[in-house]
C-alpha cells in the first residue's frame, strides 16, 4: 500500500471495504501522497470519497500528449518544441495542474528566464509553445482557459545583426567538433537555417548543376540555393565518405549515428563558441555573413 510511479504517472494503492484500489492521481509523488493521506483520513472518519472525481490533468501529461499527438506529425519545429518543453517548461510547470498555472506564475517565469540572460525572443518562443499547448488542451476538452493569452509577450529587437570577422571564423572552425564543421561551413556559405541544413537528404543535392533544393523552408515554399566552390567541395567530400551507407542522410554525429535532432548541434555549437571565446553569437547569426 502506498504510492508508486508507473509509465510516468503516479498511482495510489489503498484498501477500502476489503477491496484494493490502484488509481492514477497527481503530477508528482508529493501530490499522490497528499491524495492518499486524504483518502486514508476520509476512510478513518467514514467520509470516503472517490479520488477520481477530483482528478485533474497535469501540465506534464498534457504537454507530452501535445508533443506526441500534434507537434510530432504537424510541426517542423517538433525537435525545438521537445527541447523547450523538457529543458524549460517541464521544470517550471511540470508538477502543476493545468488549471493551477496562472498568468502570475507565467510572469514569474518570464522574469526568471530573462534574469538568467535569456533573450526576449527566446522566451517568447517558449511562451508561444506554452500558449499552443493550452490551445490544444481547450480543443481536446482538457482545459477551459488559456492563461498565456493574458500575458504580454516581450517586444523583440529584430534589428540585432552579428557578423563574424575572418579571424573569428577560423577560431570557430578550429574549436568545433569534426561533425559540426561542414554544417557551419554550409551555413556560412549559403545562408541556410540550421533546420534546413540538417533536414537535407542526398536527393536534394545536385552536384552537377551546383544547386541545393530546400524542400521545407520556413515560409513553406521550396526553393533552390546555388552552391559556391566551398559548398560543392564539402558535399562532394561527404558523398565519398557516405558512399557505402545505405540511406539518404548527409550529416552524421559519428560514423553510424545520423543527425536527427537540433539538440545534437545546440550543445556542440555552444561549446565551440565558448572555446573560441566569441561573444554574443548564435547559430542563426551564421546566416548574416552570406
Amino acid at each position: 500500500m502506498g504510492v508508486y510511479l508507473r509509465k510516468r504517472k503516479w498511482y495510489i494503492d489503498y484498501i477500502h471495504l476489503g477491496k484494493r484500489h490502484r488509481e492514477p492521481i497527481g503530477c508528482s509523488k508529493k501530490q499522490a501522497e497528499l491524495a492518499l493521506k486524504k483518502i486514508q483520513v476520509g476512510i478513518a472518519e467514514n467520509k470516503y470519497f472517490d479520488v477520481r472525481k477530483e482528478q485533474k490533468i497535469c501540465f506534464s501529461e498534457m504537454a507530452n500528449e501535445y508533443l506526441e499527438k500534434y507537434s510530432k506529425s504537424n510541426k517542423r519545429s517538433y525537435s525545438h518544441d521537445k527541447y523547450n518543453y523538457s529543458a524549460h517548461l517541464l521544470p517550471a510547470f511540470g508538477e502543476l495542474y493545468l488549471n493551477h498555472i496562472t498568468p502570475g506564475l507565467i510572469e514569474e517565469y518570464k522574469i526568471e528566464r530573462t534574469a538568467k540572460g535569456i533573450s526576449p525572443a527566446k522566451v517568447n518562443r517558449e511562451l508561444a509553445l506554452l500558449k499552443h499547448i493550452y490551445t490544444k488542451a481547450i480543443e481536446w476538452g482538457k482545459a477551459t482557459d488559456n492563461p498565456v493569452k493574458k500575458v504580454k509577450m516581450f517586444r523583440e529587437n529584430n534589428q540585432r545583426v552579428r557578423f563574424l570577422e575572418k579571424d573569428e571564423i577560423k577560431k570557430l572552425m578550429d574549436s568545433s567538433e569534426d561533425f559540426l564543421k561542414p554544417i557551419i561551413a554550409v551555413a556560412l556559405n549559403t545562408g541556410m537555417r540550421q533546420g534546413e541544413i540538417i533536414s537535407l537528404k542526398w536527393p536534394d543535392i545536385d552536384l552537377i548543376r551546383g544547386v541545393i533544393l530546400v524542400r521545407n523552408p520556413k515560409n513553406g515554399h521550396p526553393r533552390y540555393i546555388p552552391m559556391n566552390k566551398i559548398v560543392k567541395y564539402i558535399f562532394g567530400k561527404l558523398r565519398l565518405q557516405r558512399k557505402n551507407l545505405d540511406n539518404q542522410n548527409i550529416f552524421y554525429y559519428n560514423s553510424d549515428r545520423p543527425l536527427t535532432r537540433f539538440g545534437m548541434i545546440r550543445g556542440a555549437f555552444k561549446r565551440a563558441v565558448e572555446k573560441a571565446e566569441i561573444k554574443d553569437f548564435h547559430f542563426h547569426d551564421l546566416r548574416h555573413r552570406h
